[in-house]
């Protein structure tokens, strides 16, 4: 029996004999289906747009849109955990989530996700705007709805397009502080839209096999590892001249213009490795993989610094 098939097995089990839960261990089965790693990085490009965005900005304000957009990505993290629980039970990588492990059902999932986004769009029109309330509620819709429903199991471009719902935190920070959106914001979306192919494909080259089991159309299932391999390096290419527009067209400095030269110029590098490498060997998609985390966070964090420097 193989690794992939005995957590399968176990998370059916476990399923079957779980006990209820309650308190803290409870709680944290409720923070796992928020996908609490992925929405780091979302709230930390809604920062960046956040606090990059002109004008005066109040500390209450700022705390609870950040709040917001945070929850309204957890609502689309546990909604997106309801509607893949059949394909997470037979995914190696996600058979023991709340799920399909039984630690939470279907329908509290459900639930949970539906209220959590409902308080997040309410509170931030209340406290921020309309216009990044509809932002956000627009973006649940379209990753829920979009992605998660209609395009994950019918194309293998689900998550060029799909990509889009983790582009537009930065805009909903945006527009929560300034009320309007400008081109600083869509330049920012479109980094994190083209980043979001290379940085995911890396990362489905290595897990082809748990794809092809679920029935999900990933790139690697339908194309290949060569065309992934190319599709990678393709984005990778485009999305370089596209990290220099924040400070070529400003606010950002040199902080940021360094900060994205080399990090894009080691990104390529990753990538053309990835690119000639050997089909049996995983290393290079984990390595371009693991440093296209480190690459948004350094692009987001060297604006940060930038229009920190700038407004002080």
């Amino acid at each position: 029996m193989s690794i992939a098939s005995q957590g399968t097995g176990i998370a059916r089990f476990a399923g079957a004999v779980a006990r209820p839960r309650s308190g803290l261990a409870r709680a944290g089965d409720f923070v796992a289906l928020m996908k609490p790693r992925v929405m780091s990085l979302v709230v930390f490009t809604a920062l960046c747009g956040l606090l990059a965005a002109p004008g005066r900005h109040d500390p209450v304000v700022s705390l609870v849109a950040l709040l917001c957009i945070s929850a309204g990505a957890g609502a689309a993290g546990a909604l997106n955990m309801w509607y893949d629980a059949d394909i997470d039970a037979v995914m190696s990588r996600t058979a023991m989530r709340p799920i399909p492990f039984g630690r939470v059902s279907r329908p509290e999932a459900l639930a949970f996700g539906l209220m959590l986004a409902a308080v997040a769009v309410l509170v931030l029109a209340f406290a921020a705007n309309v216009a990044a309330a509809a932002l956000l509620a627009f973006t649940i819709f379209f990753y829920v709805v979009v992605y998660t429903i209609w395009l994950k199991r019918r194309t293998a471009q689900n998550i060029v397009i799909g990509g889009a719902a983790g582009a537009f935190p930065p805009v909903i920070g945006w527009v929560a502080t300034t009320g309007s959106i400008g081109i600083q914001p869509l330049i920012l979306f479109l980094i994190i839209f083209l980043w979001t192919p290379p940085h995911f494909w890396a990362l489905s080259l290595n897990r082809a096999h748990d794809y092809a089991r679920a029935g999900v159309p990933m790139l690697p299932v339908v194309a290949g590892r060569a065309e992934t391999k190319r599709q990678i390096c393709l984005y990778t290419l485009l999305l370089a001249p596209v990290s220099i527009l924040p400070w070529a067209l400003g606010p950002a400095g040199s902080i940021y213009a360094t900060t994205s030269a080399l990090s894009s110029a080691t990104m390529i590098m990753l990538a053309s490795t990835l690119r000639t490498s050997g089909e049996a060997d995983k290393r290079p998609a984990r390595r371009l993989f693991i440093f296209s985390i480190v690459y948004l966070f350094a692009l987001f964090a060297a604006l940060l610094m930038d229009s920190m420097t700038t407004q002080s």
